[in-house]
């Protein structure tokens, strides 16, 4: 009895030790599903996604050994297929000296080169050379030199105030040579003055004045202190007139409809005998200035000194109070440089 108590009971209802079935998904939660997997599937991978793929299967790749016969490169290597067939056994080295030392029994590793210097480079001589380069102060490769950003700023500050002090005697020229063709401007009225009070007394008698205005002086009868001023308009004139002449000239050979070719030979000639008789103004450009050349070589601070200087001297103008004194004295002015002016 104990036995027929102890088989299972067939006809209980208790349903305790059945196993619980696992739940089914629902058509909704399929289509969820799906529509994620294909979400996934289909978005293009970024960048460092693919970078990253790539660099796991060429490891991957690179980690199995090109003579293990279940790996899929070797399977598909055809080199290895022929190897097998003339004697080669995997594990062993190639040669008649199969058992030296020194013998691979690996081909070659594949040696990935990541970074962008130049084939066959090598990292420890590189550093060598660099560090040799730094011992000598000179500038390691591929890195910029340190700059210092206290000698940075004192650069520019001189450079700009070179530049500021490049200008001011470029003000003080133009002033001195103002000052000068005013004071020419006067002696020549004083001359023709004179010239007609001779003439009223005498009728008989002509002068001719031989004075030139400053745009028809010699160059180097002009002082120096303006002088490069002079002569840098003269040698913007000088090219203004060339290109003129040359556009002029051009003009003049093109043909136009009805010119006979008598009338064309004819203003030929005569365009060749105008450019025959015409004389060259500017024959002092040609010639060297030494004197001038010395006082470019200056510093503009020393320049500029200068000019102030003789501007005070000879006609009483400071120019830095931007006037001109009644007397030598010049009362009132503080001082020779622009800080005693601030």
């Amino acid at each position: 009895m104990a036995d027929a108590d102890e088989s299972d009971d067939y006809m209980s209802m208790d349903f305790s030790d059945v196993p619980a079935k696992p739940a089914q998904e629902t058509s909704l939660q399929r289509k969820q599903r799906l529509r994620r997997e294909a979400e996934i599937k289909g978005r293009p991978k970024s960048k460092a996604e693919l970078a990253a793929d790539e660099a796991a299967a060429r490891n991957h790749a690179l980690s199995q050994s090109l003579l293990d016969p279940t790996a899929p490169a070797a399977q598909k290597s055809k080199g290895l297929a022929m190897m097998k067939k003339m004697g080669f056994v995997a594990g062993s080295t190639l040669g008649a000296q199969q058992s030296a030392a020194s013998a691979n029994a690996e081909p070659i590793r594949i040696n990935i080169k990541e970074d962008r210097s130049g084939i066959g480079l090598d990292a420890e001589r590189k550093r060598k050379v660099d560090e040799a380069a730094e011992q000598q102060g000179l500038p390691v490769q591929g890195k910029r030199p340190k700059v210092d950003e206290g000698e940075f700023r004192d650069r520019v500050r001189k450079e700009s105030e070179a530049a500021r002090t490049e200008k001011q005697v470029h003000a003080a020229q133009k002033v001195a040579e103002m000052l000068d063709e005013e004071g020419h401007g006067q002696q020549q009225q004083q001359q023709q003055q004179q010239q007609q009070q001779q003439q009223q007394r005498d009728p008989h008698i002509s002068h001719k004045s031989k004075s030139r205005t400053l745009s028809t002086r010699p160059l180097k009868s002009i002082n120096v202190l303006w002088r490069g001023l002079v002569r840098q308009r003269e040698e913007a004139e000088r090219d203004r007139r060339m290109r003129h002449d040359l556009e002029q000239s051009l003009s003049s050979h093109l043909p136009t409809y009805g010119e006979e070719e008598d009338d064309d030979d004819a203003g030929t000639q005569q365009a060749m005998g105008k450019s025959d008789q015409v004389v060259n103004p500017f024959e002092d450009l040609e010639e060297e200035d030494a004197e001038l050349d010395g006082f470019n070589g200056l510093e503009p601070e020393t320049r500029l000194r200068r000019l102030v200087a003789y501007l005070r001297d000879q006609y009483r103008y400071c120019f830095w109070c931007k006037c001109t004194y009644p007397d030598k004295e010049m009362d009132g002015c503080p001082g020779l440089t622009e800080e005693e002016h601030d």
